[in-house]
């Protein structure tokens, strides 16, 4: 679920919308394509450092491919390895999305006499152009890398991917994510309202999608 999803703006619609500046050097390389974010690709994060909010551009699996799968999002904050990462302010990020895609729950017949393949649900959020996904981070090496919060998944996504959906935050509660003690996080781990997301599709993608999982 939502290994798949779109940043369509400019890095100072990030800091207009989320405040901050760059933390980090912008990166140079044409491999860099913050508009399309699949597991494993860099993407443009908000954290703070030294009190002072800023852009970050971080790899979305927090093993940092230590493990079989990249790890791109997380549920259960109250295993040992999340929460000891989630308690910490210092680890926490907002993630600025404009789209987020879930898979259809079952494959589709497209009628050409091809597979059948699962089709692309892609999410909005009407009261946000940007919108910030509840996240943390963690430094290995020189890089570091990151993993969205998931949580139950309200009526809107439920019949499309019934087990959970990304943590999209509310404005106000930006910065009580990322300062916030670790009650105020698991509080916010809750599914953003209905109303205020609208879906279309499904819209068929090409059969090389990347492999990830997440854990719950």
């Amino acid at each position: 679920m939502c290994n798949r999803a779109r940043f369509s703006g400019e890095p100072d619609t990030i800091v207009e919308r989320l405040g901050g500046e760059w933390l980090t050097p912008k990166p140079m390389d044409n491999r860099f394509n913050p508009k399309e974010l699949y597991p494993k690709s860099r993407a443009y994060v908000v954290r703070e450092q030294d009190g002072t909010r800023g852009l970050d551009v971080m790899h979305w699996d927090v093993t940092a491919g230590q493990a079989p799968w990249p790890m791109t999002n997380v549920r259960n904050l109250g295993l040992p390895q999340w929460k000891a990462l989630a308690a910490k302010p210092e680890n926490r990020c907002l993630v600025p999305l404009t789209e987020f895609c879930e898979w259809t729950p079952k494959p589709i017949d497209q009628g050409d006499g091809t597979k059948p393949i699962k089709g692309e649900m892609w999410f909005d959020v009407l009261d946000q152009d940007v919108f910030a996904v509840a996240g943390f981070w963690r430094q290995i090496g020189g890089e570091r890398y990151f993993a969205m919060v998931t949580c139950d998944p309200n009526e809107l996504v439920a019949p499309i991917h019934p087990k959970a959906m990304i943590t999209v935050l509310g404005t106000a509660d930006h910065a009580r994510w990322l300062n916030g003690s670790y009650e105020d996080v698991v509080a916010l781990q809750r599914p953003y309202p209905a109303d205020q997301l609208s879906v279309r599709g499904p819209v068929f993608p090409t059969r090389k999608n990347a492999k990830a999982t997440n854990i719950d």
